[in-house]
């Protein structure tokens, strides 16, 4: 894909910066320590959006070529936020708040350069069946998922063996929505 603009991925995580490489655009990695707090009065639904809005806003000062990509993921279970888990324990109510339902993973994006920001998000359903307590233990103990949001990472074994159905972008899940996003692209 052949952009007219130099573009700046402001994410640590590596399952992101995959994802970008993927739709075959070269990118370099810039980030900026931002205050990922929101506003109690934000739907849940938005705090994804909301929160790749104000990490975009960090980046004051592009050039006229750079565009800057940032994003948040926000696991929804019965309208609850699950964030990432602080230990183990945390980790293991979490998956097992999940287990045998129906969640959402929403993504928020925000695309900004010198002169110009544009958000989106999407929303992906996944469901979990009913997962065995050994199950969740092991998972926990051998893939220590506390860098994901809701404790769990859908390409490693938990979604592998545990989930039933996804309704959406599988990549939104891992933390980029990519069909969407690269329709962004083409049109910013």
């Amino acid at each position: 894909m052949n952009l007219p603009y130099h573009l700046i991925l402001a994410s640590k995580s590596p399952r992101r910066q995959e994802l970008l490489r993927s739709l075959e655009v070269d990118f370099e990695i810039r980030t900026k320590e931002v205050d990922e707090s929101f506003p109690l009065s934000i739907p849940v639904n938005e705090v994804a959006e909301y929160l790749a809005v104000k990490k975009s806003d960090a980046f004051e000062n592009l050039k006229e070529n750079e565009l800057v990509i940032t994003s948040d993921t926000t696991v929804l279970n019965e309208d609850q936020i699950l964030n990432k888990a602080e230990n183990a324990q945390k980790a293991f109510e979490m998956i097992q708040s999940l287990s045998g339902k129906t969640h959402q993973v929403i993504t928020g994006v925000c695309l900004r350069s010198s002169n110009k920001k544009r958000s989106f998000s999407e929303t992906t359903k996944v469901t979990f069946r009913k997962l065995e307590k050994a199950e969740i233990e092991h998972y926990i103990k051998k893939y220590k998922p506390f860098d994901k949001a809701g404790a769990y990472g859908i390409q490693e074994w938990i979604g592998m063996v545990g989930i039933e159905k996804i309704e959406g972008d599988f990549y939104n899940v891992m933390g980029l929505p990519l069909h969407k996003l690269y329709k962004e692209l083409l049109s910013f």
